[in-house]
């Protein structure tokens, strides 16, 4: 683990909000109904789950986004193993992220006990989280993901992990065909996806967020 902890601050409605980055955690309206939106629709899921499929991640933050889409997995009624992994600088400590989830029904959040979850297999799923800036350790990653979920902070306050070069090790590092979606559709963010080989277009984003951005490689 890292002594890079986060530093939270709850709202009235019960949203962990970081006090480093000054940015919600999800959506202050739904942060459920945010992740399907964004990041399963983004990149055609569950349509496109099979045996093995994989969903990487820049910012594992609750472990909101893991749960939607593991369940999302179990209710399509996929065979096999979804592999998911994570990549997070700054992890939460177990009992934030269990007060912080607590407030969503219907979610597999049993699957999180009393330890933060950097390695944790189930049934049917295989969650790994990597601990550290993405910048140095996801360009060693050995993996290629199917489908990736970019929901770092805000590229405005976190711009770090936007940059051009990250998104090269993220198309680096996607299986031919792969997807990438995020809540942003900052135009530096777009222009380095487009630069790293994956072909984008601006859709319709989530509430009060006019637009958002989804890629294939």
């Amino acid at each position: 683990m890292t002594d890079q902890r986060a530093e939270l601050e709850w709202r009235e409605t019960g949203v962990p909000v970081s006090v480093r980055f000054d940015d919600p955690y999800y959506s202050l309206d739904d942060g459920v109904a945010e992740t399907r939106h964004v990041f399963l629709e983004g990149n055609d899921l569950p349509a496109r789950f099979r045996d093995g499929f994989h969903v990487a991640e820049l910012g594992f933050g609750t472990g909101l986004n893991f749960l939607v889409t593991l369940a999302a997995w179990r209710a399509s009624g996929a065979q096999g193993v979804l592999k998911f992994t994570s990549f997070e600088a700054f992890p939460m400590d177990i009992d934030e992220m269990h007060r912080a989830l607590s407030v969503f029904e219907d979610l597999p959040t049993a699957v999180f006990g009393a330890e933060f979850p950097t390695r944790l297999d189930g049934p049917d799923f295989e969650l790994r989280v990597v601990i550290g800036d993405a910048r140095a350790t996801l360009p060693d990653w050995g993996g290629h993901a199917d489908a990736w979920f970019l929901d770092g902070f805000s590229p405005a306050k976190n711009p770090e992990l936007w940059g051009a070069d990250l998104m090269g090790a993220i198309a680096a590092h996607t299986a031919k065909g792969g997807t990438v979606a995020t809540y942003t559709a900052a135009g530096f963010v777009r222009r380095g996806l487009e630069a790293a080989g994956f072909g984008v277009e601006r859709v319709a984003g989530f509430g009060r967020k006019r637009h958002m951005t989804r890629g294939t490689l």
